[in-house]
């Protein structure tokens, strides 16, 4: 049965009416994808601190946890035949987890800066590099932009509407777990060493978001490079948003807590991944 194609813009205004006689294996990019996007991402935030912070495993060892969590996620993701909203979010989901304890192994170390409370270690091996969030964001998008060139360099489209190869989601997944521990090193710096704050950082991607979404209106510029640099800012603005959840009221937070912001988040997480699930069901029956 034929599914409807993949938008590639910040929503599904001004996008083509042609649709692909493929397999679907990827969502439409609508709103509601960068409100699921967002509530992912910040749970990301709030779920990868609880393991490595809260419940005292370290960054090293979450680290590798969640990045096995994140292989598992996405062997079930490629190997499945269509567009699954539980088998995709989840994917993101442990993408942003991974992506968040990477960000702090790469970027901090154990210092009472980082970790508190008098603590001088978390969990059983390395305590972090301490490359700090400029030589880890560069690094990042080293490693991001050289994802990218050999997407080029293997003919793949970068049009998300059209990804359905096992190669073609390889490398789109790849970007995705690069893109989403860069945005935790970026929302970090902006909540913790730029001066802004959480809401200030919030606030500042957020306007950032903005003018992304007029730039769609330019019709020089490709909405899949609009698509990409969104992605990418709104990783920090979940990163933000759980610590603005989960940090003491002292450091500017709500002093939430990483368990009970996780739970609240995977509830609206799971209802929207429901929904989803709902309205995937209903454009399947009614595709001809």
């Amino acid at each position: 049965m034929e599914k409807r194609e993949v938008l590639t813009g910040l929503d599904a205004a001004g996008t083509s009416s042609t649709t692909k006689s493929v397999m679907k294996k990827l969502p439409e990019v609508t709103v509601a994808f960068w409100i699921m996007k967002i509530a992912a991402t910040t749970l990301g935030e709030t779920a990868g601190d609880l393991f490595a912070q809260t419940l005292k495993l370290g960054y090293f060892l979450t680290t590798i946890a969640l990045f096995l969590i994140f292989v598992v996620t996405l062997v079930v993701q490629l190997r499945s035949s269509r567009y699954n909203p539980f088998f995709y979010w989840t994917v993101i989901l442990s993408t942003s987890m991974a992506g968040t304890t990477m960000s702090d192994f790469m970027n901090r170390d154990a210092s009472a800066k980082y970790l508190g409370d008098g603590a001088t270690s978390l969990g059983w091996g390395p305590q972090g590099l301490g490359l700090g969030y400029p030589a880890g964001a560069a690094i990042l998008v080293s490693i991001l932009l050289a994802v990218f060139l050999a997407w080029k360099l293997s003919g793949m489209t970068f049009q998300i509407r059209d990804i359905v190869t096992f190669k073609g989601e390889a490398l789109f997944w790849s970007a995705i777990l690069v893109s989403n521990t860069l945005g935790t090193s970026m929302g970090d710096y902006l909540s913790d060493s730029s001066g802004l704050g959480y809401a200030g950082g919030a606030l500042l991607v957020t306007g950032m978001l903005a003018v992304l979404a007029v730039l769609m209106k330019v019709p020089a510029v490709p909405n899949v490079l609009l698509f990409w640099i969104a992605f990418v800012l709104t990783r920090p603005l979940g990163a933000t948003a759980g610590d603005f959840l989960t940090k003491p009221a002292a450091h500017g937070g709500l002093d939430l807590g990483t368990i009970g912001s996780s739970a609240v988040l995977l509830a609206v997480l799971l209802g929207l991944m429901a929904y989803a699930q709902a309205q995937e069901r209903r454009t399947t029956a009614v595709t001809p």
